[in-house]
């Protein structure tokens, strides 16, 4: 088992706290290809510098987000009800040729 840290922005961190996240987007770059079911993921909140820490319940791999997207509810990627869950979003984040490259995840998790 494995200990991987990620960095996280307020609003996603207090969503996962919350436990209505429990699908992290993330490129299905090196670093994540390291990451395993049942391994631990500590989240560092960017803003707080609070630690949240939640075990991987599974991987979720797609070409894209696009594809992701299809296969999860927007509560649990991470969307507010009011809000419309738009792949492209991911993009502020990862441009389209590393997306080609590496593909994406959707790394299930479990508050701990």
């Amino acid at each position: 088992m494995m200990v991987h840290t990620m960095n996280l922005q307020e609003e996603p961190f207090q969503m996962i706290k919350e436990k209505t996240k429990t699908i992290e987007l993330r490129l299905y770059d090196e670093k994540r290809r390291t990451i395993k079911p049942g391994d631990m993921i500590a989240f560092n909140n960017n803003h707080t510098e609070e630690i949240l820490k939640v075990k991987v319940i599974a991987l979720h791999i797609f070409e894209n987000f696009e594809e992701l997207y299809k296969h999860f509810d927007k509560i649990s990627m991470g969307y507010r009800l009011e809000e419309t869950a738009n792949p492209k979003d991911m993009e502020a984040y990862y441009d389209k040729e590393k997306i080609e490259k590496y593909g994406v995840v959707g790394i299930e998790i479990e508050l701990i």
